[in-house]
């Protein structure tokens, strides 16, 4: 395919492209599938929708006559209040659905606002544009007090944040992050918004799937909460791209049930798709073809699936462009916020002629017209494949999407059956607003903004009324004294939860300048900004100096070295529950919560020429750990010996298995496969034979590997084939090797995993599959918490036959002493200990020390507060024992570990008993003085009932009464029995070092 010379001064042709490239000699063999989609008619409405003469006014002015099929409907509804989800291909004119009935809305006897939520900043910018566009049209005598829209998001200065919120304007555009940090927390300022909302817009809503769905269906939650507060109830608009399940999607990710249109009314234009089957490798095809439509003038896109073949395309097509080299741009996230505007501003004005990017630019920001997308891999979903061919051909204009295939097992299926990719219906999205860690952060963020009510509807849902308690029993929540309502423990727990699921972001360093070139999230981090990692960041090449995970930095050092790295690692599965089991051909397979251990051991060294490896390095990182949910395949002993006897390797065999079903998990799922981890286990400790796990990599599951198990046998059935009709011999990347491999796809062995699957699936193993209750191993049924101790007490009856409550006084205050440090040099006035045994309180003085400590050693369980950090420590400057041996519940201690912070014996004493302490330590320091010591006796007296008092009054209620910050009484749950039992399980301490 001739690439020759400059852009061309004639105008861009896509049919000359793409005949030249299928007459090309080295690319025409390549091309294994072109397939033509006609020209698509426009389908207008009968009739127009009953907005108001000034509307209508809009329309007319933008040459508008008559509105889509689907734009007539979708409005329609809205008018009649109904929440509406419009899923159609990209370009069929989805803002004005929204856009037309909020401006009706502003332009009514009552107006009202309405707030638009974007995914990108950049969308928002986009829309803003055209909204002003829009206001430009209307009457003065219609335009309202302040503005009519703004923007507010990171980018939004503090200055014009107070003004936004002064002067609130009729449409807010923002994004969930900055709902969820700075609106929702502060819904105080924004009082007359809520009060005033009447629309909420959700554009692109595919994109809330997955983990970031989860939080977004969360914040979305919170959101209703706060406008019911304030006596609004909004309508929803939601925008989105088309997928397999629109209707329930919408449901669990606002709440509520819509109304769904799907049928678009757009016209398109002429569309070419081909599949090209590449001799070298993706992104050399990827490079070669970008080069020569550049060259040919067409505006075009390139699509990666990683943010290193990103740059690796921008780095080695530039230097054949000559003048055009500056029309070429990589674009990804980790880029600064201004870098991406600045790229995203020259794709539009048409500055750039192309761009080389991730999933970054999928969405539908403003770029401009575009004539050729060139996918290099296949996108993961039929979803991601139109959605990013969708970028090209509007104002219609022909166009062509290329899509360029990999050696991954999932592109090559399509290469070699590109039918089915073209029949295949767009994937399901999937959301799990039940993710155990996702709903327990959500709850701790909508109790800090308004109090959770027994009363409110949210609560009627068993899951999050569960995830209250394990809230509560935690002090996360702390219940109110009647028990009827739930207050936030943090003020603004908002600001510890990353809706992106991305974690902390560390900041790319130039070690020789400072400067700050990028950044990226800690996880990502661990595995591509080690010490020793080349990273390339806008076609340049950064050597790891340091990571430094504490200071959130990466510093890098500029070079060009000669290979390129990749992270070696280690994993270990724990199964913490099981939820179901069931048969599967010849094997048992499972699902339920996993623990994951993951470590970066290493890295290895592949030169950039032949992608040898040159070296392999050790590496000391930190342990990452999450708990999520998967299903996992257990391989019978039997079927084990059998390939053992035909000396197949069955590590190698298992393992190809976990690769070749994980790559294939797209086809059933709509999700990455950088969304699902696993693992293989010739002998894993919780199963009764091998196992493979596979696993949602995020934590808490988002509901992949749970869909994939109720297809299970569709998996393994598509696994099968992959593998069987993959021409190669030892196993490659199109069916059993992984590139996110960490252990470097060693061991693997095709063949071994073509007889396991053919015992599997053609079922030669069944009649071996047993499933009863009492035949699973112990850790693999539901992990309810053991009894407590062996005779199964509560409350007050775990407390041993003999204990003793403890306090005392001392001679000296830290001041006198030198500090608190110096507790054993304060000497003890008087000390008391209420004895169980005594049913009364002994009271010991300095001279009697060593009778309160044999008094303290014949006890089973010593209580005190803060007798371990104050008082044993002023013991034991009468005497060598070791005080910490004694068997102690340090009541403080436990009030300490929920709540993180340390309250009072008077404070803990007033709100769960009614009365307080009778003096303090200064008071009793000066009695002491003055010789009264009968007062200092009758004062720790009472100290000591009031902590048995306390004592008791856990046990028997499980929890404590205090008052927080805010003023409210509220519990102090206090998980006193477990303390008990593990005291009771330790052997008997009455003997201490002396």
């Amino acid at each position: 395919m001739s690439a020759t010379g400059d852009q061309t001064e004639t105008q861009p042709d896509i049919e000359e492209y793409l005949k030249s490239l299928k007459a090309s000699r080295k690319f025409g063999p390549q091309v294994v599938c072109h397939r033509v989609f006609p020209a698509v008619a426009r389908d207008d409405a009968p009739g127009q929708p009953h907005l108001s003469p000034h509307i209508q006014e809009i329309l007319r002015a933008k040459g508008i006559d008559r509105l889509y099929s689907h734009q007539t409907e979708a409005i329609g509804n809205l008018l009649d209040g109904d929440d509406i989800l419009v899923a159609t291909p990209t370009a069929s004119g989805k803002s004005m659905i929204y856009n037309l009935p909020v401006l009706d809305l502003i332009c009514s006897d009552e107006p009202g606002c309405a707030l638009y939520l974007f995914p990108l900043k950049a969308l928002a910018q986009d829309q803003l544009r055209v909204l002003r566009e829009l206001a430009a049209m209307l009457p003065l005598d219609m335009r309202r007090d302040g503005e009519l829209a703004a923007i507010y998001d990171g980018d939004t200065t503090a200055s014009q944040r107070r003004r936004i919120r002064d002067h609130l304007p009729s449409i807010l555009l923002t994004n969930p992050d900055m709902l969820h940090l700075s609106i929702l927390p502060y819904h105080g300022s924004w009082s007359l918004f809520f009060q005033k909302l009447r629309f909420v817009v959700i554009d692109e809503i595919h994109t809330y799937r997955g983990i970031f769905g989860s939080h977004m269906a969360w914040v979305l939650r919170r959101l209703q909460r706060i406008a019911r507060y304030y006596g609004a109830d909004p309508q929803f608009a939601l925008l989105s791209a088309t997928i397999g399940n629109p209707g329930e999607f919408a449901e669990r990710l606002i709440g509520r049930k819509v109304r769904v249109i799907t049928a678009s009314g757009a016209a398109q234009a002429e569309k070419h798709f081909l599949f090209l089957n590449p001799w070298d490798s993706a992104a050399t095809a990827a490079s070669q073809l970008l080069e020569a439509a550049m060259k040919r003038g067409l505006r075009t896109i390139v699509y990666t699936k990683s943010r290193r073949m990103t740059e690796l395309i921008h780095l080695w097509t530039t230097p054949r462009l000559g003048t055009l080299a500056v029309k070429l741009s990589s674009y990804r996230a980790g880029f600064l916020p201004e870098e991406r505007r600045e790229i995203e501003q020259k794709l539009s004005r048409g500055d750039l002629l192309a761009v080389v990017s991730t999933s970054a630019l999928e969405l539908g920001i403003d770029i401009g017209d575009l004539d050729l997308c060139i996918l290099v891999g296949y996108p993961g979903s039929i979803m991601a494949s139109w959605q990013r061919g969708g970028r090209v051909g509007r104002q219609f204009r022909k166009s062509a999407i290329i899509m360029i295939g990999q050696e991954d097992a999932l592109d090559q299926h399509f290469m070699r059956q590109p039918e089915d990719f073209f029949s295949r219906p767009v994937e399901s999205a999937v959301v799990n607003p039940e993710n155990e860690a996702v709903l327990q952060q959500h709850l701790h963020c909508a109790a800090a903004e308004l109090p959770l009510s027994v009363a409110e509807p949210l609560l009627d849902n068993p899951a999050i009324t569960a995830a209250v308690e394990t809230l509560s029993r935690s002090s996360t929540l702390l219940q109110d004294a009647d028990g009827r309502s739930w207050y936030a423990s943090r003020r603004f727990p908002q600001r510890q939860v990353n809706l992106r699921g991305g974690g902390v972001q560390l900041a790319l360093i130039d070690c020789r300048s400072g400067e700050i070139f990028g950044e990226i999230d800690g996880g990502r981090a661990l595995k591509e900004c080690h010490p020793g990692a080349v990273y390339i960041h806008r076609a340049n090449s950064w050597l790891i100096e340091d990571l430094d995970l504490q200071d959130r930095e990466v510093k890098c050092t500029g070079g060009k070295p000669s290979y390129y790295t990749r992270p070696t690692s280690t994993k270990d599965t724990e199964i913490l529950q099981t939820y179901d089991e069931k048969p599967v051909f010849g094997c048992r397979i499972s699902c339920g919560r996993l623990r994951v251990t993951e470590r970066v051991a290493g890295y290895q060294r592949l030169t950039n020429a032949t992608q040898r490896v040159i070296a392999n390095v050790p590496l000391e990182l930190p342990e990452q750990i999450i708990e999520t949910e998967g299903f996992w395949l257990e391989i019978s002993e039997e079927i084990q010996k059998r390939l053992e006897e035909r000396q197949l390797h069955f590590m190698g065999a298992i393992h190809a298995l976990e690769h070749a079903m994980i790559s294939l998990f797209p086809l059933l799922v709509l999700c990455d496969r950088n969304d699902i981890g696993g693992i293989s286990c010739p002998r894993h400790p919780q199963t009764a034979w091998a196992a493979i796990f596979v696993y949602d990599g995020h934590a808490g599951g988002v509901g992949l590997a749970t869909e994939a198990y109720r297809r299970i046998d569709d998996l393994l059935s598509q696994t099968h084939k992959t593998i069987q009709d993959c021409p190669c011999d030892n196993g490659c990347p199109s069916c059993v090797h992984s590139p996110k491999c960490g252990s470097g796809n060693r061991p693997i062995d095709k063949q071994a995993c073509l007889a396991l699957l053919d015992e599997i699936v053609k079922g030669e193993g069944k009649g071996e599959v047993r499933i009863t209750a009492g035949a699973l191993p112990a850790a693999r049924r539901q992990n309810d918490l053991p009894s407590l101790n062996e005779e199964n007490r509560r409350g007050i009856e775990m407390l041993p036959e003999r204990y003793g409550v403890f306090d005392l006084e001392t001679i000296r205050s830290a001041e006198e002493v030198g500090g608190w440090h110096r507790c054993e040099r304060m000497g003890i006035s008087v000390a008391v200990v209420w004895d169980s045994q005594l049913e009364n309180c002994v009271t010991y003085l300095e001279h009697e020390v060593d009778s309160l400590i044999a008094h303290l050693q014949q006890l089973d369980l010593v209580v005190g507060f803060n007798s371990r950090r104050f008082d044993y420590r002023v013991l034991s400057g009468y005497s060598a024992s070791d005080f910490n041996h004694l068997p102690t519940l340090d009541l403080l201690e436990e009030v300490s570990a929920h709540l993180g912070y340390r309250l009072s014996l008077d404070r803990l004493a007033r709100h769960t008993l009614g009365a307080g302490k009778s003096a303090d330590g200064l008071q009793a320091l000066q009695w002491y003085k003055e010789g009264k010591i009968d007062l200092i006796a009758k004062y720790c007296r009472k100290d000591v009932e009031i902590t048995r008092d306390l004592l008791h009054f856990a046990l028997d209620k499980g929890f404590l009464l205090f008052q927080n910050k805010a003023g409210k009484v509220v519990r102090l749950p206090l998980a006193l029995e477990k303390v008990l039992a593990s005291i009771r399980k330790t052997p008997a301490q009455g003997q201490m070092r002396g």
